[in-house]
C-alpha cells in the first residue's frame, strides 16, 4: 500500500492513514483490545454495520459543502470500494456502505486527494460542524456564518482536546433567527447577531449550550445573547475541555454533555469554563471573514437556451423547490432526495452541472437533500430540463412529503425497526391521498429506527420511533407515535410528546387518522403544533388507540416494512467479537503513544497541543492502573481523585505531591514553551513510576 501513501502531500494526513493501517493489522493479530480499536476506528469515520465483515464509511463534509471536484472524487471512491450508493445524513455527511476494513486506509487516502476527510466523522469526538444550507444566500441572515463554521471545523480537527471524550459533541450554526440548523438541540449552537457599538456594527452570536435529542431530549440553554466573534473559538475550546474532563465515561447513556449540565447546573459549568481560560492557547481568535467574502463571486455564465417547460409539474417545482437568494437575480434550487439516497451515475452529472452552470458547489441539507446555489433566475428552465433527466425534479422540497429517516435496520447495528421502509410507504400515502399538503412546509414527518433519534423523530410535528412489541410468545415490529414537536426560532424549540405505540404495519392508518382529523377540525391557517396544543395529547391518544390492539394481528404484521422475512429483533449485531487481551497493557501502550505525541508537538513548537497530549498521558496512565484495581473510571476528574485516594494517600506510589497537583498544572499555567517542556518531564516521570508499579504487580 506504499504507493498510495506517497501521493499524500499533508504529513498529518499521511500519519493518520498509516496509523489506521497499522492498528488494523495489530487488531487482526490480537494485539489491541477490541474496545480500544473500535474507538480509534470510529474516530476515523469507520463504523461497523449490521452485516458482519463490512464497514460503513462516514465522509465528513463541514456545513455540507461539496465542490464539483470533490463530488467526483466521492463517486470514484464509492464505485471502487463500495456499492455506488451515496447516503446523505442529517448532519450533512455522506455515508457509503459495505466497505472492507482492510481497504479503508486506501479509501481514505483517495478521498484526501481532493481535501475530503474521514477524521472524527464518528466516535467520541467533535462531529461534523453543521450549518444552514442557505448560509451566505439567506435574505434574512445577519451575516454569512460559513467562514465561522469553517474556522471551527479546522480548529477542532485533530485537536488533542477532543480525541477521546466520553461521548460525541455536536455544534451547529444557523443562518438566521429561523434557526434552520436547529441550534437548540446541539451541545453548542450559534445564531448570528449584529450589535452597534460606538457607531460601528459588531458581529457576534447568540449561544446555545447543552441541547440534545436521544431518549431524553433537552432544549439547550441560552447562555448569552451576544458573544463577539473573536471569542467564539476560545469559548468553544473551553467548553470542550470541561466536557472532556468532567463528562461521564462509564455510563454511555448518561455521557452526553446535556447530562453533565443537568448534574452540575449551567452556572457551575460556565464557572469551570471561565477557570480554564488561562490554559488556552488563544484568549482572542479573530476569524478572517473578509478574505472569505471577497472570494465569493456570483457566476455570470452563458446558459444554453431551452423552451420554458409548460404544465403543472414545472409550476409546482417553481413553487416548492426554488428559493430566492439575497443576491438579486439569483436563486437556489432544492433537490428532494428520497431518504437521502442517490447514486454515483447521477451524482457525477450533477457535479458537472453545478461546475459548468452554477457556482461549483452544492450544500447537503439537514433534511437529507441537496441545495444548488447561485443559479441565475433566467437559467431555471435550463436547470429544470437538466435535473429532469436525472429524475431530480420531484416537487415538495422541505414539505410534509419530504420525510427524514435514518438507515434503521437496513444497515445500523442499533436499529430495532425499519425506518426507511416505513418512510417509503408514508410518502406514498401523502402523494396519493393528501396532495394539498405537498405545499405545507410547517408539517414535518421524521422517523428513527431506535431511541437514539438519528432521524430526529422527537422534534417533528409527527414522529415515529422504531420499537417492538410482544404478541403472545412472538415479537413484532412497532412504532411509537410522537406528536407536537416544532422549531420555534431564535434558539427555541419544543420536543414531541410520546403519544402511543402501534404495530409498524399500521403506520399508514395512524397518519391518515392524524391528517384527516387536522384537515377536518383545524381552524383556517392554524399550524399543526397549535392544533395539537388545543386538542391535547390525550385527544390524539384516544383517536389512535384502536390501532394498538393485537387481537387482530395477521401474518403481514410479523414482517417489517421493506422486508420479506419475519421480523427478528437483533440489536448490536455486526461488530466482530475480537480476542481477549490485557486491557491494562493496552491502556499503558496508548498512554505511551500520547506521551510520544506530546514530544512530537514540542519538536513542532506546538506548545498547547503538547500540553494537552501530556495531560491525556497522565490521566490515561492513571486510568490503566485503576482498571487493574477494579476501580470505576467514570470521568477524567474522577480518575484524578481516585488515583490520589488509592495510590498516593496510601503510599503505594510516591509522586512527591498529590496527583491532582501535577495534573491540574494545566489549568494554572499559560501554554508556554517553558511549561510545555516542564509538564512533559513530570508526565514522563509519572508514567515510568506507574509502569514500574504495574510490572512489579504482574510479576508478583
Amino acid at each position: 500500500m506504499q504507493s498510495f501513501r506517497t501521493e499524500i502531500e499533508n504529513p498529518l494526513v499521511e500519519k493518520d492513514i498509516i496509523e489506521l493501517e497499522k492498528k488494523i493489522a495489530l487488531f487482526k493479530d490480537g494485539k489491541i483490545d477490541e474496545e480500544k480499536f473500535r474507538s480509534l476506528r470510529l474516530a476515523r469515520g469507520v463504523y461497523g454495520q449490521r452485516q458482519q465483515g463490512v464497514q460503513m464509511i462516514r465522509i465528513k463534509l463541514p456545513y455540507g459543502k461539496v465542490t464539483g471536484k470533490q463530488l467526483h472524487r466521492i463517486c470514484k471512491v464509492s464505485d471502487e470500494y463500495s456499492t455506488g450508493r451515496l447516503h446523505i445524513t442529517t448532519r450533512q455527511d455522506i455515508q457509503i456502505h459495505y466497505v472492507s476494513l482492510d481497504r479503508t486506509p486506501e479509501l481514505w487516502a483517495e478521498l484526501e486527494k481532493d481535501d475530503v476527510t474521514l477524521r472524527e466523522a464518528c466516535g467520541n469526538t467533535v462531529r461534523n460542524v453543521t450549518a444552514s444550507e442557505t448560509a451566505g444566500v439567506d435574505p434574512k441572515e445577519a451575516f454569512d456564518v460559513t467562514p465561522y463554521a469553517d474556522a471551527t471545523f479546522r480548529y477542532m480537527l485533530r485537536n488533542p482536546i477532543s480525541q477521546e471524550m466520553g461521548r460525541k459533541f455536536k455544534m451547529a450554526f444557523s443562518s438566521s433567527e429561523e434557526d434552520t440548523a436547529l441550534t437548540y438541540l446541539h451541545d453548542l449552537g450559534f445564531i448570528p447577531k449584529i450589535k452597534t457599538v460606538n457607531g460601528e456594527e459588531v458581529r457576534g452570536f447568540k449561544v446555545m449550550l447543552g441541547g440534545g435529542l436521544g431518549s431524553q431530549p433537552r432544549n439547550a440553554d441560552i447562555i448569552t445573547d451576544f458573544l463577539e466573534t473573536d471569542k467564539l473559538i476560545p469559548f468553544i475550546e473551553g467548553v470542550v475541555r470541561i466536557f472532556d474532563r468532567h463528562g461521564e465515561r462509564a455510563k454511555r447513556m448518561k455521557a452526553r454533555m446535556k447530562f453533565l449540565i443537568k448534574e452540575i447546573g449551567v452556572e457551575a459549568f460556565l464557572q469551570l469554563v471561565e477557570e480554564e481560560q488561562k490554559a488556552l492557547q488563544f484568549q482572542s481568535y479573530p476569524i478572517d471573514y473578509k478574505s472569505y467574502e471577497e472570494k465569493q463571486q456570483l457566476p455570470n455564465l452563458e446558459i444554453p437556451e431551452v423552451d420554458t417547460p409548460q404544465g403543472e409539474a414545472y409550476e409546482r417545482w417553481l413553487q416548492t423547490n426554488v428559493i430566492p437568494q439575497k443576491q438579486a437575480g439569483y436563486v437556489s434550487i432544492g433537490i428532494k432526495v428520497h431518504l437521502g439516497d442517490f447514486y454515483t451515475d447521477k451524482a457525477r452529472k450533477l457535479a458537472d452541472l453545478v461546475s459548468q452552470y452554477a457556482n461549483d458547489e452544492i450544500r447537503l441539507t439537514l433534511r437529507q437533500n441537496i441545495l444548488i446555489r447561485d443559479v441565475k433566475e433566467e437559467a431555471l428552465p435550463f436547470f429544470y430540463r437538466e435535473l429532469e433527466q436525472l429524475d431530480f425534479v420531484a416537487y415538495g422540497y422541505n414539505t410534509l412529503a419530504d420525510l427524514t429517516a435514518c438507515p434503521g435496520t437496513d444497515t445500523c447495528n442499533l436499529g430495532i425497526a425499519s425506518s426507511t421502509g416505513a418512510a417509503h410507504i408514508l410518502e406514498e400515502v401523502i402523494f396519493k391521498e393528501y396532495p394539498q399538503h405537498l405545499f405545507n412546509k410547517d408539517l414535518t414527518i421524521k422517523i428513527s429506527g431506535c431511541m437514539n433519534a438519528c432521524g430526529q423523530h422527537n422534534m417533528a410535528s409527527i414522529g415515529f420511533q422504531g420499537m417492538s412489541i410482544k404478541v403472545g410468545k412472538s415479537v413484532i415490529p412497532a412504532l411509537q407515535v410522537l406528536l407536537g414537536g416544532a422549531t420555534l426560532g431564535d434558539g427555541e424549540g419544543r420536543f414531541a410528546d410520546k403519544v402511543i405505540k402501534i404495530p409498524s404495519k399500521r403506520a399508514p392508518q395512524a397518519l391518515r387518522i392524524i391528517l384527516d382529523d387536522f384537515d377536518k377540525n383545524a381552524e383556517k391557517g392554524e399550524a399543526f403544533v397549535d392544533y395539537y396544543d388545543r386538542q391535547g395529547q390525550m385527544y390524539f391518544y384516544e383517536n389512535l388507540k384502536p390501532l394498538t390492539t393485537t387481537d387482530d394481528i395477521v401474518d403481514a404484521d410479523f414482517i417489517d416494512w421493506g422486508n420479506e422475512q419475519p421480523y427478528v429483533k437483533a440489536v448490536g449485531v455486526g461488530e466482530c467479537a475480537g480476542v481477549v487481551i490485557d486491557l491494562v497493557a493496552t491502556l499503558l501502550l496508548e498512554a505511551r503513544e500520547k506521551l510520544a505525541n506530546a514530544e512530537d508537538s514540542i519538536n513542532d513548537q506546538k506548545w498547547s497541543d503538547s500540553i494537552y497530549h501530556t495531560y491525556a498521558t497522565l490521566v490515561n496512565t492513571a486510568k490503566a492502573i485503576l482498571v487493574s484495581e477494579g476501580k470505576k473510571t467514570n470521568s477524567y476528574a474522577d480518575i484524578v481523585n481516585q488515583f490520589d485516594e488509592t495510590f498516593v494517600a496510601t503510599g503505594k506510589i510516591d509522586l512527591g505531591s498529590s496527583f491532582a497537583d501535577v495534573v491540574y498544572e494545566i489549568q494554572r499555567n499559560e501554554p508556554t514553551e517553558e511549561f510545555a517542556k516542564a509538564y512533559y518531564k513530570k508526565a514522563e516521570k509519572v508514567y515510568h513510576l506507574i509502569s514500574d508499579f504495574r510490572a512489579k504487580e504482574v510479576e508478583a
